[in-house]
């Protein structure tokens, strides 16, 4: 929904929030269900009401509780039997500065000032320790945004005084608890008030009224911010960005005035602008966003334009290079389909708005309302599209490992039997349980798997770290590299003990390794340690959604059999494990060190 795509009109948002809450529902999306508790030390009812609006634009139909008034503290502490009933799936902690008890006073020594400073961190770092130990989900806690005024004037930020410098020593503790402690994120609106406009912001009238902590107009600003955090942590993140050429990456059509004649580069305002902009593209490679080229061109001149003396990207940046005169609707689904990614994974950039608009309503493919050169970082930034709530190491490889799968592709075109191809690659796979190296990734995974999920199960990092330590699971993780370079983690399997029974509540696997017998290799696995554990039976679960039927009968090539579907076309498969189990994999030598 357009409406919900920043930049969007907060009043519009608040004023049409229930209609557009209808449409949302209305609309024929296979939303994740989350039980989201929000606990505030001021007024939340609105804060709610529009995030509900950006999670079910991503895909995320939320459950609320509110805490009472300012009962964020007494709810966690002393076990409020609603929240304890609620078993929420995620918290959100939304405090202000209105809800810092003390401020130094101004004789205060600097010992007393740090111990003030100390006790303050205390009441929150408790209070979390406890909501993780009883309620083991994410916590999100925002940080503080800056006073309204300054007493000291400038020296309120360095004077240990000033209440700039004691939120500032406040925040750094809050952002050092969150680097040690996993499933905690900060929502930084500290920087979010300062971008919005803090006079705008913190606009005292609505505390006095309302007991709002910001004003009305920019609670959508909030919780259009949160929702980000939390459709991260759910896997609901954008992977790849299509980018059209002209006037998106440089000033000029490079066809008709030639490269020699494009804005790009130190020597005009405007191509220091477009210089800037490939930059930040860059930089999206180092968090695993996958770069791709969706331009109506020539691709002699695209990959010329491409190759400027003075521009920051580089064609071999660049995963898919589409450069032609095809719709780029087509061409844009060519490049998720060479990919194995979903067009939904993707957004689109152009500077054509009739271009985004084809493409927006012919794929259901973000493409944002970019303005001018200068607003387009702001508006993909602001937008949120690839908020970082994990980063883990296959990330930063990602471009790389799909550069990988380009040149086994053209390796497997050259060969008529599929099977030597799959010789060829000289693959090497490692299958284990769990371990904490991995945990990170394995919990990414779970979250950001669709296409090949058969029961679409997601796991923090919290839960994966309990399954692995609990003696009631079969767990494996599977990492496969070959001749090319190293796929990482690649694959996750979860099964529960149930006697002699193992149920299967997780299976899934990146698709850019499908049918390189890696799901062999892990069925074969998994059917070992079953044996060791005593199972005999095996029952495998599909449940379908809008995105996963390519596994619809996954566990039948597995050699399951089908033994009851529902009217809604979830299945149930059973294997009965053999004495005499021959292994499937034929061509990856697993943990062969």
């Amino acid at each position: 929904m357009q409406e919900l795509q920043y930049p969007f009109d907060g009043r519009y948002l608040i004023k049409k929030k229930r209609s557009l809450k209808r449409q949302l529902l209305e609309q024929n999306v296979n939303f994740i269900d989350k039980k989201v508790a929000v606990l505030g030390g001021s007024t939340t009812h609105d804060i709610c009401a529009l995030m509900e609006l950006f999670l079910l634009e991503q895909g995320i139909r939320p459950e609320f509780y509110e805490c009472e008034y300012a009962q964020y503290w007494e709810d966690i502490m002393f076990d409020n039997p609603e929240l304890t009933e609620f078993k929420p799936d995620i918290i959100y902690i939304h405090t202000s500065n209105r809800n810092i008890r003390q401020y130094p006073s101004l004789n205060m020594s600097e010992d007393e000032v740090n111990a003030l400073l100390e006790a303050d961190f205390e009441h929150f770092r408790v209070m979390w320790g406890k909501a993780m130990d009883t309620y083991n989900c994410p916590i999100i806690q925002n940080n503080f945004e800056y006073p309204f005024y300054r007493l000291l004037g400038n020296a309120d930020a360095s004077d240990i005084h000033g209440r700039v410098n004691y939120i500032c020593r406040l925040n750094d503790k809050f952002a050092a608890y969150a680097r040690e402690h996993k499933d905690f994120f900060i929502q930084d609106i500290n920087y979010l008030s300062a971008t919005y406009g803090l006079d705008k912001w913190s606009d005292p009238l609505y505390w006095h009224m309302y007991k709002y902590a910001l004003s009305m107009e920019a609670i959508p600003t909030l919780a259009h911010n949160v929702s980000n955090i939390i459709k991260s942590i759910y896997g609901k993140n954008k992977k790849a960005l299509a980018l059209d050429l002209d006037n998106t990456l440089w000033g000029g059509i490079v066809g008709d005035d030639g490269v020699e004649n494009l804005e790009i580069g130190p020597e005009t305002s405007m191509g220091q602008v477009y210089s800037e902009f490939q930059e930040y593209l860059k930089q999206q490679k180092d968090i695993g966003v996958i770069l791709n080229v969706c331009s109506k061109n020539e691709e002699e001149n695209a990959i010329a334009g491409l190759n400027h003396p003075d521009g920051v990207l580089r064609p071999d940046d660049f995963i898919v290079i589409k450069a032609n005169w095809d719709p780029k609707s087509k061409n844009l689904a060519d490049i998720a389909s060479e990919l194995n990614l979903l067009p939904e994974s993707f957004v689109f950039v152009d500077d054509n708005p009739a271009e985004r608009e084809i493409v927006r309503t012919g794929l259901n493919v973000v493409s944002p309302e970019i303005g001018s050169v200068e607003d387009y970082i702001r508006v993909i930034d602001h937008s949120g599209f690839f908020e970082v709530t994990n980063l883990s190491a296959d990330d930063a490889k990602r471009n790389e490992m799909y550069k990988e799968n380009a040149k086994r592709a053209k390796l497997e075109a050259s060969f008529a039997d599929y099977g030597d191809y799959l010789k060829s690659l000289e693959m090497k796979g490692t299958i284990k349980g769990f371990e904490p190296i991995y945990m990170d990734r394995i919990a990414q995974l779970s979250n950001k798997s669709n296409q090949f999920n058969l029961t679409t199960r997601r796991y923090t990092r919290a839960e994966i770290e309990e399954i692995a330590e609990s003696g009631e699971y079969i767990d494996i993780y599977g990492k496969l590299e070959d001749k090319f370079g190293d796929n990482g983690v690649v694959s996750v399997v979860i099964g529960h003990k149930n006697g002699d029974v193992l149920d299967m509540d997780l299976w899934i696997m990146s698709c850019r390794v499908l049918k390189r017998d890696m799901e062999f290799a892990m069925m074969d696995e998994l059917v070992h340690k079953a044996k060791k554990a005593g199972i005999r039976t095996i029952r495998g679960y599909y449940y379908p959604t809008a995105k996963n039927k390519m596994v619809l009968d996954f566990y039948g090539l597995m050699g399951f059999t089908l033994i009851n579907e529902d009217e809604e076309g979830n299945r149930t498969w059973e294997f009965k494990i053999p004495d005499d189990y021959k292994d499937k994999n034929q061509y990856i030598a697993v943990n062969a060190g």
